[in-house]
């Protein structure tokens, strides 16, 4: 099975790409993520990418597209539910990249992180994969996360201090107490942390 994983950042990419090897079947990547910024954090993340891939051997396809206005247009309307749109408009992006290529399904290493909406990305995920016509291959990575953490502090890889987008990075730098409580919490809690369900699904009402 050859499979096209989007990629959110290197340290995420870790445990998904050792796991694929260890059920023998191939993984590519796929870095496009439109919602990380300032620029200098995205070139941070894109670099260490870069770096990781070739020190594992893992294949990386690059959409490097630095869509600030856009991003900024389809989300400040309504910011509580920019999740969503950041799940899907990478995963679209990821999944008809698949199918031309012709690869047997998508993913993303998204299902890696303990601080994402676990739920709604899978929900994301299937959506886009009747779309588009190409089956979501969906695993539940936060198992290992503590392993992932671990090889890719012993790689000396950056390591981002917030999820990607301008306002994610004010959540975590207008009050980084509750962030370092946060993280210390998710880092020692066994088993992983309870994911909220369709917390930011609901879409924005503003306007409407």
């Amino acid at each position: 099975m050859r499979v096209l994983f989007h990629i959110c950042c290197a340290n995420c990419a870790i445990y998904p790409f050792s796991r694929m090897k260890e059920d023998g079947a191939e993984m590519v990547g796929y870095f496009f993520n439109p919602n990380i910024h300032p620029y200098q954090e995205y070139q941070k993340r894109l670099d260490t990418l870069k770096v990781y891939s070739e020190k594992a051997g893992l294949e990386v396809l690059y959409r490097d597209e630095y869509l600030l206005e856009e991003f900024l247009r389809n989300v400040a309307p309504c910011p509580e539910d920019r999740c969503q749109y950041c799940y899907r408009v990478r995963f679209e992006a990821t999944a008809r990249e698949a199918k031309g290529r012709h690869f047997d399904a998508f993913s993303t290493t998204l299902l890696y992180s303990v601080y994402q909406k676990h739920l709604l990305i899978k929900e994301t995920g299937d959506h886009v994969s009747e779309e588009v016509g190409i089956p979501f291959y969906y695993e539940d990575f936060r198992a290992g996360w503590r392993k992932g953490v671990e090889i890719s502090r012993a790689m000396g890889l950056y390591r981002q201090q917030y999820c990607g987008c301008i306002y994610s990075e004010k959540e975590r730098y207008a009050n980084p107490k509750k962030m370092s409580n946060d993280k210390a919490k998710s880092l020692n809690e066994i088993p992983i942390p309870k994911v909220k369900d369709r917390d930011s699904s609901i879409l924005c009402s503003k306007g409407k």
